[in-house]
């Protein structure tokens, strides 16, 4: 019997998931930021993923207004959003949510190790 090679996962710099202090540092930047992506009764359409991002390629830091509806609506919708645009969440407060994408092409922000 031969044995299988297993390879191990291969994980890119740039998809790791954000430290504890990155996460501070982008929720001090995402602050002052107006919320670029707004949702509305339809919420998180195909259309809004990829206006998504769009603004996630152009911003790296993009701050999400969700639609109405209780706690558990906005999570899917936040979970829909980072799915379908491979983002990481920031923060969500309420019914605004940050997510954060890096552009390997071209970096905006410098993230703290």
């Amino acid at each position: 019997m031969i044995p299988l090679a297993v390879t191990p996962p291969h994980f890119e710099p740039e998809h790791m998931p954000l430290s504890p202090s990155q996460r501070r540092y982008l929720k001090s930047l995402a602050h002052d930021l107006p919320a670029v992506i707004l949702l509305g009764n339809k919420g998180a359409t195909e259309a809004v993923s990829k206006e998504l991002g769009l603004a996630l390629a152009h911003h790296e830091l993009v701050k999400i207004k969700l639609s109405g509806g209780d706690k558990n609506e906005r999570q899917e919708q936040l979970d829909t959003l980072i799915a379908a645009t491979g983002a990481e969440a920031v923060q969500q407060i309420g019914s605004v949510a940050v997510v954060f994408l890096r552009n390997n092409d071209d970096p905006k922000i410098a993230l703290p190790r």
